[in-house]
Order: C-alpha cells, then structure tokens, then sequence
C-alpha cells in the first residue's frame, strides 16, 4: 500500500517551522522599521538645526539663546540654543539642541557661529 501526500504529523511540524521563521523575520523586519525611522527623525533634527543656524546668521546682531517650537515635515520640534562670546566680538558661538517636540533629549546637537555684522545693513 502506498501512501500518497503528508501525514498529520508532518504538516504539524512544517506549519512550526514557517510559525518560527514568521516570527522572527516579522521582529527583524520591526526592528529594521524602527532602525529607519530613528534615522529619519535625526537627519530632520539636522535640518532644523542647520536652518536655525543659518536663520541665526541672517539675522546677526538679533541671536537670543532660550527654546522654541519649529515645524518640520509635518511634525514640532524643539530647538534649545545656547549662546556663548569668543574671542573676536563680531562671532557668537552658538549651540543648538533639536528634539522631536514632547521627547526627553536631544535628538541632534549642533555647534556653530553666528556673525553678528551679518545682518547689519546688508
């Protein structure tokens, strides 16, 4: 007599096996998505770090340290901004803080200087 297809058995362990193999591609394929999306957020972080730091420049004389709100790619963020003198009194050396706003944290800090002339009678 020959026996023709699986036996119960049989499709009981090849369905454990794909159960497995489903599981742990699905907590990879979690773990890529929340790879990515941490990425996205700090190169927008960045962005508005960067603007910020070139409204600062634009606007010379006129740079204020404190906290604000900016919004980005449909979301709020936070941007901290220290001030601190240098050497030359025409540069203000400026440290900027950006988190996605209602987050602990920055996300991306950024270091630059502002001019202070840049504004002036451009």
């Amino acid at each position: 007599m020959t026996r023709d297809g699986y036996s119960l058995m049989e499709a009981l362990v090849a369905l454990a096996i794909l159960a497995i193999a489903a599981a742990g591609l699905t907590r990879a394929t979690q773990t890529h998505i929340d790879g990515v999306r941490g990425l996205e957020q700090r190169v927008v972080a960045q962005w508005v770090a960067e603007n910020r730091l070139t409204e600062m420049n634009l606007a010379g004389a006129e740079v204020r340290p404190g906290r604000d709100t900016v919004r980005m790619m449909d979301r709020d963020w936070t941007v901290e901004t220290a001030t601190a003198v240098t050497d030359d009194p025409d540069l203000l050396a400026v440290d900027l803080t950006v988190s996605e706003a209602g987050t602990t944290g920055g996300q991306v800090r950024l270091s630059g200087f502002v001019d202070r002339l840049a504004g002036v009678g451009g």
